[in-house]
């Protein structure tokens, strides 16, 4: 990208389209970049090594040759807790730049002394990082509450289950 010829205040760091950069080329955040599959092979390695903690715990409270089905129920639920912060991270650091890119002021710190300063926007800065929104960043954040929704169907399900679980 080309650099703005008016002076900018913003401290480099804190500029959105460098936090922009920043998050493409962390390896963490780069992740929620790519293709399904690729994204939740990890997830589904770390949900089966948290069943390590997970199983353990599940078991003090169910014992499965007794309680089976809610010992896995208990079980599946408590090792999907890291794997539901990982994306909560992944959704929430993208959602951050994603919103300082497309507000028309930003909110910027000259020393680190919470002295809030606000700088408003050129209109060609502002129109090149809401086409960075619109085109890049937008589907992330959907595609994110898409995952959510998908290992959500756990909680009702396992509620309407519970009862009737041996």
């Amino acid at each position: 990208m080309t650099q703005h010829s008016a002076p900018c205040p913003v401290p480099e760091e804190q500029q959105p389209l460098n936090e922009y950069q920043e998050l493409q080329r962390s390896w963490f955040f780069r992740w929620a970049l790519s293709p399904f599959p690729q994204l939740w092979k990890p997830l589904l390695w770390l949900w089966l090594a948290s069943w390590l903690v997970a199983g353990p715990v599940a078991a003090a409270s169910f014992m499965p040759s007794r309680h089976w089905g809610k010992f896995l129920l208990t079980s599946a639920t408590g090792a999907w807790l890291p794997v539901g912060l990982i994306l909560l991270q992944l959704y929430l650091g993208w959602r951050y730049v994603c919103d300082r890119l497309a507000r028309p002021v930003v909110c910027y710190e000259e020393s680190g002394w919470f002295d809030g300063q606000l700088w408003q926007k050129p209109p060609d800065i502002l129109s090149r990082d809401r086409l960075i929104v619109a085109y890049e960043l937008r589907p992330l954040p959907h595609r994110h509450e898409q995952h959510y929704a998908r290992g959500g169907v756990w909680i009702p399900g396992g509620v309407l289950s519970w009862p009737f679980l041996p």
